[in-house]
């Protein structure tokens, strides 16, 4: 039995570290040690804060989830750390495990991080899959005029794995302009809603995704969304109820509004792609070192009961992805 840390939380907007014992690996488990997590500033926050509606406690589990919304529960999805025992040990792997410095996993979880993405930008793995699902959801093409709403890491990525696509016009809109220089250092433009408004013509968009978490953006994202265009909503909203004006373009200019949720793989890829297929691509994406941009800090793990309610409080505005160091290994636990 070896000791583990992992982080809970214990109420809405309240957390702690807790000490437990790891068991030997089950077979077809190994042990891994993590070296980097992450805090999404999405879905994270919002199951922190206690915003999960009891109709999507299930819906919304972690895959290696322990406790039950809204508290205690240890939940996260961000994990990048090394195999130390077994056949694939000393292994850099990438897994959607909570905040925990030693834990048990499937192997079949374990997804190896390419040699060249360090353990430190891997992090970005779990919102490179989001990102990656979302466009597959959009279906643009070369030459499309393109809005993505919402400049947090999952609308950046977005918008970066769009602009490769030979042709294409992406525009960024969010209100924040302090986003303006991580989005230069990807090659994209950003705009705030209202210059959005000045520099894109209303029905222009080939697609729209929708990301900023905020009703307003998504009443936007239907104004840009051209004929025939297809609106998809990336977002996930909690309990927070929103509303959308129906009475004006949407129905004369047929458009289409679409969710998309990495819990599904789109059904014109689910006959030939896996999870493991598509995390392990979004690890592969995370080759480019201009990606560290989206890297907007960085805390240690000892501290995350206070680093959380700062990081997933509203007032966190300028976060992109806040990374978690874990100590190096104590060799009494090995």
């Amino acid at each position: 039995m070896n000791r583990a840390r992992a982080f809970w939380i214990t109420a809405p907007g309240e957390g702690e570290i807790r000490d437990a014992q790891l068991p030997p690996p089950a077979s077809g488990e190994c042990r891994v040690r993590a070296r980097y997590g992450a805090i999404s500033r999405g879905t994270e926050s919002l199951v922190f804060r206690g915003r999960v509606p009891p109709d999507q406690y299930t819906a919304m589990r972690a895959p290696l989830q322990e406790g039950d919304f809204p508290a205690p529960v240890k939940y996260g999805y961000i994990s990048a750390g090394v195999v130390e025992s077994g056949e694939r040990a000393g292994e850099r792997v990438f897994c959607l495990h909570p905040h925990q410095d030693r834990y048990n996993a499937p192997d079949s979880m374990l997804v190896p991080i390419p040699d060249a993405v360090p353990d430190a930008r891997a992090v970005l793995a779990a919102n490179m899959e989001t990102a990656v699902n979302i466009v597959w959801d959009a279906g643009p093409g070369p030459g499309d005029r393109v809005a993505v709403i919402g400049a947090g890491v999952v609308g950046f990525l977005c918008a970066w794995l769009i602009r490769a696509i030979p042709g294409t016009q992406v525009d960024l809109i969010d209100p924040e302009r302090a986003r303006a220089e991580p989005a230069r250092a990807l090659g994209l433009t950003l705009h705030t809603p209202a210059d959005a408004r000045e520099a894109l013509p209303p029905a222009s968009r080939d697609a729209v995704i929708h990301c900023s978490g905020q009703g307003d953006g998504l009443v936007q994202a239907l104004e840009l969304a051209g004929t025939e265009a297809r609106v998809v909503e990336a977002s996930w909203y909690g309990d927070a109820p929103v509303s959308l004006p129906l009475g004006a373009g949407f129905h004369s200019r047929r458009l289409e509004l679409r969710s998309s949720q990495v819990g599904r793989i789109p059904p014109a890829r689910a006959a030939r792609w896996d999870y493991h297929r598509r995390l392990a691509l979004a690890l592969e994406l995370l080759a480019d070192p201009a990606l560290e941009v989206l890297i907007s800090g960085e805390d240690r793990f000892e501290d995350l009961p206070r680093v959380m309610p700062r990081v997933a409080g509203p007032e966190a505005a300028t976060t992109l992805c806040h990374r978690i160091r874990y100590p190096d290994p104590d060799p009494v636990w090995v």
